[in-house]
């Protein structure tokens, strides 16, 4: 189920969750962040290969690259026996922001992104079927999991892609993991 938790920056306790799309769309088009939901134009096979994956959702991805000029496409796939997993992740969590948009699409699988605007941290657990645009320079982290399971179609502006700065905040430590906000959504 894709979720939003707005929390006050310095109270991770104290969230407002909504489970509602309609409702959660509403509150991230209030800081411009795009969510949507996609369908595959056709079926993919469980070892469909990046080819494969992008021809299922070539209207969508068309679309967006004409509304936003993306220069390229690409898909990410990990699994929880990767044996570079923990290193994925780490990389992942600390606080940063990028010069480009951030554009994920969950073809399978899951994965919450936090965002930190404005005093407050918007946590969204993205599922299969949701795309999540966050724009450039807003300060946010994401997290995988222990055991990440998902593919996501990568979009971007810029030939060298994803490029972080990272803030040497630790804001992220302070907040529910992927594992601990499914666990408390159960």
């Amino acid at each position: 189920m894709t979720a939003l938790t707005v929390y006050p920056e310095q109270a991770p306790q104290q969230g407002k969750r909504y489970t509602d799309f309609v409702d959660i769309h509403q509150q991230l088009a209030a800081i411009n962040v795009q969510i949507e939901r996609w369908t595959a134009n056709a079926p993919l096979a469980a070892d469909a290969d990046q080819a494969s994956v992008i021809a299922a959702y070539a209207d969508s991805v068309e679309r967006l690259q004409q509304q936003y000029g993306f220069q390229s496409v690409d898909v990410v796939k990990l699994t929880a026996d990767n044996p570079d997993k923990a290193v994925f992740r780490q990389k992942f969590l600390s606080e940063h922001t990028h010069d480009d948009f951030e554009v994920r699409f969950f073809v399978e699988g899951r994965g919450l992104f936090y965002l930190h605007v404005d005093g407050q941290v918007f946590a969204i657990l993205c599922e299969q079927g949701d795309l999540i645009s966050v724009p450039g320079n807003t300060t946010h982290w994401f997290d995988m999991g222990e055991n990440p399971q998902f593919t996501c179609i990568r979009l971007f502006t810029k030939p060298d892609g994803w490029v972080a700065d990272f803030t040497g905040s630790d804001i992220a430590i302070t907040f529910p993991t992927l594992d601990q906000y499914v666990a408390e959504l159960a």
